[in-house]
């Protein structure tokens, strides 16, 4: 899938530069930065939405360290 994105002049310097000194192309640099990146993303963006749909629940939380002794984490 062809997807066209505008980067501001500083970045487009910094991606020209480490194309031009490591011989890799723009498609492939950008290309690693998505697929990297949208790791970060997801955990960001869902995870702040589960923690939102989990606080309009009315659930309640566990203390961490809870929940850490009932899976038997603490050794």
């Amino acid at each position: 899938m062809a997807t066209s994105v505008r980067l501001d002049p500083a970045t487009e310097a910094r991606l020209n530069r480490l194309v031009s000194e490591t011989g890799r192309t723009k498609a492939f640099d950008l290309r690693e930065l998505i697929e990297q990146g949208l790791d970060d993303l997801e955990d960001a963006y869902l995870g702040a939405a589960a923690l939102e749909a989990h606080r309009r629940s009315g659930e309640p939380t566990i203390p961490m360290d809870q929940l850490v002794s009932d899976l038997g984490l603490d050794g």
